[in-house]
């Protein structure tokens, strides 16, 4: 009797509250649309665009529809629990906010109402350096949850020595360092707009190098090549268009410099891998993890999609290091096929701009509630109580008009 009893009394998941339902807003499709009103066209292209054809952009979406669930039947579903462990702290669902560059630009609060949503929904958030507000700024609105900053390692070092010391300081969690960037990708919209930052805005994080700009300084397109030299960067205010692009950039000299300058408080990520050779040098140099991204496929058009990199990476890492991915994630259905092909949790990029531009902080957590919601669902309707019942199991490929098991 005891044990029966004991059996029955599980203790109940903690499960988020669901939003009430905005009936204009039920998808992640549909943010975007409503995004879209309140965004200038300059903004809405170059948050959407991809580079060159956007192939990869478009593949980055496509890939999930390659993909179909298997559930299983007849199990206990009631106590579906969809966390996850992210930094030693428990995460609602797998899946992060990913850094995202000048935020203001979508509203008026920009990382400032971002981080106040990722606090109130209990996720991390990740900053890009280019962001339009300061990282001790985002940091004192996060309230229990952590932070993590994405990094250029710029040619001239002392602008990323003076970033990494900061973040330190503000107790960012990692340095998520973006390798993708040798040379920047060509994006015809930014080229055609002659995208410019609104003189009423400005590259937070990099105030000694604002203060003396001038209008002409303020259109990264223009005032200096994208891909320009070192001497010419050195004169030039730092921005993305001329100062996120190191060619010289490199796994023995670079990384090495990178994990004396943040270890132990922060750890060293890479973001931007894509193939099984790489990841097995990163763990060979010592990162603490990668993210499986194309940049959103605003680099290298053609490049694999993330889903289809993604098993590789996962395989060479064998639960080594974690392997992460960010690209092309609409659905929750998207984040369990991303788990399922070895991914131990997602980033959303896009997604999280749209909701900031409908909505500022509540359309933020629209669209995590969104994603949440359909996951936690997806997860019970395949059958799996917990993230870590999610294996490959659970998917095959259509192949043709074939369906292939894993």
């Amino acid at each position: 009797m005891v044990a029966a009893q004991l059996k029955t009394e599980k203790s109940p998941v903690k499960r988020r509250d669901p939003l009430p339902h905005d009936t204009k807003c039920l998808t992640i499709d549909e943010l975007q649309k409503l995004a879209a009103e309140n965004m200038d066209k300059q903004t809405r292209d170059y948050y959407n665009e991809g580079a060159d054809k956007g192939t990869t952009l478009r593949e980055n979406l496509d890939a999930f529809q390659k993909y179909r669930i298997r559930p299983r039947v007849l199990r206990d579903v009631s106590q579906c629990d969809p966390s996850i462990e992210l930094f030693g702290k428990s995460i609602p669902f797998p899946c992060a906010i990913a850094p995202t560059a000048m935020q203001k630009l979508a509203h008026p609060e920009g990382e400032v109402a971002t981080s106040k949503a990722a606090a109130k929904f209990g996720t991390v958030m990740g900053l890009s350096s280019f962001s339009t507000t300061t990282l001790e700024e985002v940091a004192e609105h996060r309230g229990e949850n952590d932070n993590v900053l994405q990094l250029y390692v710029f040619e001239e070092r002392h602008h990323t020595e003076k970033l990494l010391k900061r973040a330190k300081k503000a107790g960012y969690k990692a340095v998520f360092l973006t390798v993708d960037t040798p040379v920047l990708g060509r994006r015809n919209c930014d080229i055609r707009n002659q995208f410019t930052l609104p003189p009423h805005l400005q590259i937070a994080n990099f105030p000694d190098e604002n203060e003396n700009k001038n209008s002409s300084s303020a259109d990264p397109l223009t005032s200096t090549s994208a891909n320009g030299t070192t001497s010419e960067k050195a004169k030039a205010p730092v921005r993305f268009h001329t100062h996120a692009a190191n060619p010289t950039l490199n796994w023995e000299k670079d990384i090495e410099w990178l994990k004396e300058q943040c270890h132990p408080e922060m750890e060293v990520w890479i973001k931007g891998v894509a193939t099984a050779e790489d990841t097995e040098l990163a763990i060979k140099h010592g990162v603490d993890g990668v993210v499986v991204s194309n940049h959103g496929g605003r680099q290298l058009d053609g490049a694999m999609a993330t889903l289809d990199a993604l098993p590789d990476v996962a395989r060479a890492a064998r639960g080594r290091i974690p392997v992460h991915v960010d690209g092309g994630i609409r659905h929750g259905t998207d984040i369990f096929k991303a788990i399922a092909l070895g991914a131990d949790c997602v980033w959303i990029g896009r997604p999280v701009l749209w909701g900031l531009s409908y909505k500022g902080q509540e359309g933020v957590e629209r669209c995590l509630s969104l994603l949440y919601d359909e996951f936690l669902l997806c997860m019970g309707l395949a059958g799996v109580k917990s993230v870590k019942e999610i294996t490959k199991e659970y998917l095959v490929r259509i192949d043709g008009l074939n369906l292939s098991r894993l």
